[in-house]
């Protein structure tokens, strides 16, 4: 057993694993998990830059998991970077950040890379476990980015795409500072017209409707599954591998787009983090089901930050 700390820093938010993994049994067991929202991309897609308060914000995140990683004793780090720092001019800034608090430097994984982590984090306990039919299209509806991963025993195509719940929401649903409560239909159409776009892009390199089976993953679909199961408090165990039906992420997408920030923000098992972006979030979901025509999604709590676990092992 290797005990190795993973970190994956996103465009919305930055987690940690730390875990005693075997590569040869595939034993695999958690000693702590958990999540900062920073909004390190805050601004990224109109400025190019990452702005200095979002840098704190994940820098003081930094330190924490550096504490916790210290006081487990993992043997190996692997810090892993996505969209927002991919885009970032000042990217450097971050990188120096990172490895003066952490001791490691992080790795800015092209969106391939960060699809085949997403793929693996997914899949490496499906098979045997729910008798899911292959072939699985994973699907990780980050912050900046959503990756797509067809698949069975390993990758057979992947792609990174330009859409994101906190990139659609900035583009599109933020006028003088402020987010617009609810959307106007206007602002909808146009998120899905970027969504349909890039959903076209993503269809050159994988064959989104071939799979037998469609995988969810991050806090978006983590979010809409909470809500569909009417959880009064956010519950990762009742979460992980539940289903939800297109009509069920349809009516939640509905209910989110209508809503108001306060409305948003009373939604039991809704993380402060998310309340903004959740609706952009969601209709990103919603138009990939539709497009994949799959009657359900499989949520999968463990992801990229699973699969940067394994890699590091």
């Amino acid at each position: 057993m290797t005990r190795v700390a993973a970190i994956d820093c996103g465009t919305n938010s930055i987690r940690l694993l730390v875990a005693d993994v075997d590569p040869v049994t595939g034993e695999f067991t958690e000693l702590d998990r958990r999540m900062r929202i920073v909004r390190l991309g805050q601004g990224v897609d109109r400025t190019g830059r990452l702005a200095p308060e979002a840098l704190e914000r994940t820098f003081g995140a930094c330190r924490e998991y550096a504490a916790a990683i210290e006081e487990l004793g993992a043997e190996r780090i692997r810090f892993v970077a996505t969209s927002a720092s991919r885009d970032a001019e000042n990217s450097d800034t971050f990188v120096r950040g990172v490895r003066d608090i952490l001791g490691v430097e992080p790795e800015v994984v092209t969106g391939d890379e960060e699809a085949q982590l997403s793929f693996d984090g997914a899949t490496k306990e499906l098979v045997g476990g729910d008798h899911l039919e292959k072939p699985y299209l994973v699907v990780d509806i980050g912050g900046g980015s959503t990756e797509f991963v067809v698949g069975d025993d390993r990758v057979r195509a992947a792609r990174s795409v330009d859409i994101g719940c906190v990139r659609m929401t900035e583009r599109h649903l933020v006028l003088d500072g402020a987010v617009v409560d609810p959307p106007t239909p206007e602002a909808i159409a146009a998120i899905r017209a970027d969504v349909g776009a890039a959903l076209d892009l993503a269809e050159e390199t994988v064959p989104v409707s071939s799979a037998a089976t469609l995988v969810g993953l991050a806090g978006t679909v983590t979010t809409v599954a909470a809500m569909a199961l009417g959880l009064e408090e956010y519950d990762s165990e009742a979460i992980h591998h539940s289903r939800v039906p297109l009509a069920q992420v349809r009516e939640i997408t509905a209910r989110l787009l209508a809503s108001t920030h306060e409305e948003r923000a009373a939604i039991p098992a809704m993380h402060p983090g998310r309340v903004d972006v959740i609706a952009s979030g969601a209709l990103v979901l919603l138009a990939v089901m539709e497009r994949a025509g799959a009657r359900e999604v499989v949520v999968s709590e463990h992801d990229i930050l699973d699969g940067i676990a394994w890699s590091a092992a």
